[in-house]
């Protein structure tokens, strides 16, 4: 079914805003977990600055209800299942930029990179950002926890590393209820991301090595 044209506006015209104010969540919420040093009116500013980008995330969520052809909320809910979770977990954000690059290419005639390349830089992106994500997250809920060995944020990126590229040395662990759910919702986007990537790549390889295969000799 087709978007209502006033549906299509919207998102066209709200996802590059939108990836701004993911960025400014992001940044405002690791400026709130990482100084921990600074005057509780700094991280007062950053709770207000999280608190407002999340409330415009609810608002583009309504409006996407409001104009899309399902009326009932629970249906919205049932049918667009990824908002939802962004919605609830803003943090999770970058899983929504393969729509921005859509909205970006309707106005152009054809794709600056090739589907095997928009498929790795997705995919990379996500991952990177994603992790960043995830890891100030284990480190705001694992630092003070008795018998932590995530102490450090730097400990955090080391086991963000190796969770999501699913080697997982052991060495740090979460070890609260909080820091284990963000572990396999961690464990299961980077083998999401991962598959993608190695998919595309052995795809890319496929096609080389079959039109090099189709070649006519030298003579």
């Amino acid at each position: 079914m087709a978007d209502d044209p006033r549906l299509a506006r919207w998102k066209t015209r709200s996802e590059r805003p939108l990836f701004a104010v993911s960025l400014l969540f992001l940044t405002a919420y690791a400026v709130h977990v990482l100084a921990r040093g600074m005057p509780s009116a700094g991280h007062d500013a950053c709770l207000a600055v999280v608190y407002g980008a999340w409330a415009v995330f609810l608002v583009d969520y309504l409006v996407r209800w409001r104009l899309g052809p399902r009326r009932s909320l629970l249906a919205h809910v049932r049918h667009h299942p990824l908002d939802t979770v962004v919605l609830v977990l803003p943090l999770l954000r970058p899983l929504r930029f393969v729509s921005m690059y859509q909205a970006v290419q309707r106005r152009r005639d054809e794709p600056r990179l090739s589907l095997y390349g928009r498929v790795i830089a997705y995919a990379g992106l996500s991952a990177v950002l994603l992790g960043f994500a995830a890891a100030l997250a284990v480190y705001q809920v694992e630092r003070d926890a008795p018998g932590a060995t995530i102490r450090t944020f730097g400990d955090s990126v080391w086991w963000m590393c190796s969770t999501i590229t699913t080697v997982g040395y052991g060495d740090t662990t979460p070890v609260t209820p909080a820091g284990r759910t963000i572990a396999v919702g961690l464990m299961v986007c980077g083998m999401a991301l991962l598959g993608a990537v190695t998919g595309a790549f052995s795809s890319w390889l496929f096609q080389v090595f079959a039109r090099e295969g189709e070649k006519p000799p030298l003579r």
